[in-house]
């Protein structure tokens, strides 16, 4: 098939690339600056600048584009967070919506949809979204496909978890106190903390793309829910490294402000969707996940 890509250039996009071209796939992607390279194509979100000649004959659009929110969020970084995913969805979903041939419009969203702390709860899709600054993001990130769902187009935004792989950026970010020795739980460890692996994560990318049944929010994370703390004993276990320091919250929240609160609410998703349609995990659970992440290099 043919996938138009935004986002190629960040760690999930380079890994679909790479997983997509290798089974035969045509990647075209997007890209913000002069293109090098004939599987390029420049446009400019920031303006809603993209020509829809771009698209012709694409069979999927895949959006992973959006700034990192793992740093504190000022005022200014905030605008950045919520403009660098809503313009480039926007852009993308008024082109697709002018094409004679809908294509299928895949959205990166996030699991902080649902709200900063959920309890025990079990999260489907079928859950309102929560509030906090990540909920409205993703209220706003997801409505800006609109265009492309009016004018026919199967859309589907994926609820992802944090995306476990050696050199994933979150996971990296995760695993480095361990490294030194001094990892732990963050706060009491018993909010859940829904995550993937890598594998998995571009399995059910493809999975989406090729089933004409899945439409709308897709939560994408461990069937099994673990929690900060069982991940935490996991992480360690994995990398032969003691868990004996954990993070308190307030450490956590003075820290990075909103997103420590992130960090310690609980999240409790379920991949429902995917479940319903068959899809198996090839690592559904932590520890196989996080197994699988040291032994490639993607």
């Amino acid at each position: 098939m043919k996938y138009v890509l935004a986002g190629s250039s960040g760690f999930l996009g380079k890994a679909l690339t790479r997983d997509l071209v290798a089974d035969g796939h045509e990647v075209i992607r997007l890209v913000r600056r002069t293109p090098s390279q004939p599987d390029e194509v420049r446009w400019d979100p920031a303006a809603g600048q993209l020509d829809p000649a771009a698209l012709v004959d694409a069979d999927v659009l895949v959006n992973l584009a959006g700034a990192n929110i793992g740093r504190p969020w000022t005022p200014t970084y905030r605008k950045t967070i919520r403009e660098s995913r809503v313009s480039t969805t926007a852009t993308l979903a008024a082109a697709a919506a002018t094409l004679d041939r809908r294509p299928v419009f895949i959205t990166q969203s996030g699991i902080g949809g649902y709200g900063k702390d959920c309890g025990d709860r079990t999260l489907t899709e079928d859950s309102e979204l929560g509030e906090g600054f990540l909920a409205d993001v993703v209220r706003l990130w997801e409505g800006a496909a609109d265009p492309a769902r009016a004018a026919g187009c199967r859309v589907a935004s994926l609820r992802t978890g944090v995306v476990i792989a050696r050199d994933a950026p979150a996971f990296r970010l995760l695993s480095l106190p361990f490294r030194l020795g001094f990892g732990g739980r963050l706060g009491s460890g018993n909010q859940y903390f829904p995550v993937v692996s890598l594998t998995d994560w571009l399995r059910a990318v493809r999975f989406v793309a090729e089933h004409d049944e899945l439409s709308g929010p897709v939560n994408i994370a461990l069937p099994t829910p673990v929690t900060n703390q069982d991940f935490t004993t996991a992480l360690a276990k994995t990398l032969h490294r003691p868990a004996l320091f954990p993070v308190p919250s307030f450490v956590l929240t003075t820290l990075l402000g909103e997103f420590g609160w992130e960090l310690i609410g609980s999240k409790r998703a379920l991949p429902t969707k995917l479940l319903t349609a068959n899809f198996t995990f090839t690592h559904p659970t932590a520890p196989q996940a996080l197994t699988a992440s040291l032994t490639n290099p993607a």
